[in-house]
């Protein structure tokens, strides 16, 4: 999946932003936290937030590691190298969405129309 369509799927999400931060990151938020992160760059990597048993599966599989400086919150950092299917990939920032969105405070949520 390339960036564009990253944030065409990405975007289809309700109540998404993006920024970039960083200078190079592009960032997909709920509620103004991260959910997916990839660079702008030319590796092509993404970085999202999974649940503790899925997090401990992915990082098993090659191209697939913890995502610096995020990994204690159960990110990991997909790479150009990953054999991850696409739909697996659509359904891994689906549940990072929720992940994230499940953290939002029920003040947060209404102000996003939820």
């Amino acid at each position: 999946m390339n960036t564009e369509e990253l944030r065409t799927f990405c975007m289809k999400l309700p109540g998404v932003t993006e920024e970039i931060k960083w200078g190079h990151d592009l960032c997909f938020m709920i509620g103004e936290k991260m959910f997916c992160v990839t660079g702008l760059e030319s590796d092509h990597s993404v970085s999202l937030k999974a649940d503790a048993e899925k997090f401990e599966e992915l990082i098993l599989e090659d191209g697939i590691v913890p995502a610096p400086y995020l990994a204690r919150y159960k990110w990991v950092n997909i790479g150009p190298s990953a054999t991850i299917k696409r739909k697996e990939l659509e359904a891994l920032i689906e549940r990072s969405y929720q992940l994230v969105k499940e953290g939002l405070s029920k003040k947060k949520l209404t102000q996003l129309g939820f």
